[in-house]
């Protein structure tokens, strides 16, 4: 399978140090089997960044899924609601579990202001669920969550 990886640099070695915390599925390096998804990416990052959109590609054998521990989130769920809220409000930005890979839908944009009106008790935990949810309709996402994951990318 190939996965994609919206930047603006190209990504020859994955360094999961330079990973940002606090995001859905914990510190990982995220990917896309949808191209498109990793361009608007790719776009986003440029135009925040003031830089040159690029799309990093890799190769990843599924079948050695198996050899891995990993999560699947079919869906959104309050499980998944759940994790993406443990993993978006952790203090200390770590990642709050021992997965190799995360598979799963990626959260709203928006998603801080959500956190902060549940903390406050202004929306209930279904609620936040229905709010995070991405804009657009559902779209999954990789996390690549340690090292022997990422070895097991290819760049193309």
């Amino acid at each position: 399978m190939i996965l994609y990886h919206g930047s603006t640099i190209q990504i020859d070695k994955i360094d999961l140090s330079k990973s940002r915390p606090n995001k859905d599925f914990g510190r990982a390096f995220y990917l896309s089997a949808e191209k498109e998804q990793a361009e608007e990416m790719a776009a986003f990052k440029a135009a925040f960044e003031n830089g040159t959109p690029i799309v990093n590609a890799y190769n990843f054998d599924e079948s050695l899924m198996n050899t891995l521990r990993y999560k699947v989130f079919d869906d959104y769920s309050i499980e998944w609601a759940h994790f993406v809220y443990n993993h978006r409000s952790d203090p200390q930005g770590c990642t709050l579990h021992d997965y190799d890979i995360v598979y799963g839908p990626i959260a709203n944009d928006r998603i801080g202001a959500q956190i902060t009106r549940f903390k406050q008790g202004y929306i209930s935990f279904d609620e936040f669920l229905q709010r995070i949810q991405y804009i657009k309709g559902i779209t999954y996402q990789y996390a690549f969550c340690t090292q022997k994951a990422i070895d097991l990318l290819f760049k193309i």
